[in-house]
């Protein structure tokens, strides 16, 4: 999986991710921390190209406590609360799906 933080500039946003990062190695997750300072799309296509199962966007929801939780398997994207996404992806991962 793959976090992606849309917005370096914004110190909200890089912050959470890079907590987000941190915590998802924490929980024994392999993971990749994109932070390079290119539009989301770039970032977006680049984790496609790589085969990324899932992706976690960091970005303007974080306001409000949000992150976007994308299933490249399924095509589907879902706001999921920050405070419940390491766990979920947790149990995504290990159950193989």
């Amino acid at each position: 999986m793959i976090v992606t933080i849309t917005n370096m500039k914004q110190d909200d946003v890089r912050e959470a991710g890079e907590k987000l990062y941190k915590d998802l190695q924490h929980a024994g997750l392999d993971v990749l921390l994109d932070d390079r300072d290119e539009r989301a799309g770039v970032k977006f296509k680049d984790a496609d190209l790589i085969g990324v199962p899932y992706r976690i966007t960091v970005g303007k929801k974080i306001s409000d406590g949000v992150v976007e939780l994308f299933d490249r398997r399924v095509k589907k994207s879902d706001d999921i609360k920050l405070s419940e996404v390491v766990a979920l992806v947790q149990r995504l991962a290990f159950a193989g799906l």
